[in-house]
């Protein structure tokens, strides 16, 4: 096994004093506050973006829903037109073949 380097190893220098202790322990809760806020704001970013994805896709959903609705009123009038060009087709028959006979 080898031995470490030295340039690879970073000492902590860790305060001696009580008072310079607190300072220390104060100044990282300060920045893990700090981070937490920073975090807490990126939440936040990310719920408003979520926000307006979601009322994206429901917006989408109720055009779809419009369309669908738009779409089976044609099929009803092309269904319904079918349905009257078959009953002329059939009168249309049923003259000719009356017509045919006499």
């Amino acid at each position: 096994m080898h031995p470490p380097d030295r340039s690879a190893l970073a000492l902590l220098a860790f305060p001696s004093r009580p008072e310079d202790r607190l300072r220390l322990a104060l100044r990282r809760l300060e920045a893990a506050l700090a981070a937490q806020g920073d975090a807490f704001a990126e939440w936040r970013a990310a719920l408003a973006a979520l926000d307006g994805a979601v009322t994206g896709l429901h917006e989408g959903a109720l055009r779809y829903q419009a369309s669908l609705a738009a779409t089976a009123a044609d099929l009803d009038r092309a269904r319904a037109a079918a349905q009257a060009l078959d009953a002329t087709a059939e009168a249309m028959r049923a003259l000719a073949e009356g017509g045919a006979r006499g």
